[in-house]
């Protein structure tokens, strides 16, 4: 399959790593570092996807996904010790995320199969007036906290829609023979 342009902003260390190492893995504590006082909040969400997202063209040592847009106008602006890289590599080696449902997921909603099913668990909340976040957060409703989780592997079916198909995509690591350009 032909290689594809993807761009990933990333902090200047990575650019050092890469030119050193060669490669570059995200790691829990760069997340961290990254995410400062949302960490708590947005790792349970991570975590999760990397248990879950498939794990073909996984190396070993990598711990986290990085991320990576298709297009250049979506990639987030450089800031102070931020590059952009631009990479081409093989589609293979992507996992496409649609940016409704990780959206959804990083606020602990349901991704509901369908409009009937969304309609099922809106009544569900209701019923217990609770919403998604409560439920998630609190140890009170492990029932409905175990159907949010669960209707997160609908993250990775195409079939199922929310919102829009637009999304970013994760590779493992980023090699630097992938690098194409480095906008600063």
């Amino acid at each position: 399959m032909p290689a594809i342009q993807v761009w990933t902003k990333q902090h200047r260390s990575v650019w050092d790593t890469l030119v050193r190492d060669g490669v570059y893995r995200a790691r829990r504590e760069f997340i961290s570092l990254d995410l400062q006082e949302h960490a708590p909040l947005v790792l349970p969400v991570y975590d999760w996807l990397v248990e879950h997202m498939p794990q073909t063209h996984r190396p070993p040592q990598a711990e986290y996904p990085v991320w990576v847009s298709f297009h250049r106008e979506a990639t987030m602006l450089p800031g102070p010790d931020t590059v952009i890289l631009e990479l081409s590599l093989d589609p293979e080696l992507i996992t496409p995320i649609n940016i409704a449902k990780w959206g959804a997921m990083l606020n602990y909603s349901y991704l509901p199969a369908d409009e009937a099913d969304r309609r099922q668990h809106q009544k569900l909340l209701a019923s217990l007036g609770i919403s998604d976040a409560r439920a998630f957060m609190t140890p009170f409703y492990p029932e409905v906290r175990g159907q949010i989780l669960d209707s997160w592997q609908r993250l990775f079916d195409d079939t199922v829609q929310l919102g829009n198909d637009f999304a970013y995509g994760t590779i493992w690591e980023v090699r630097s023979e992938w690098v194409t350009n480095l906008l600063t």
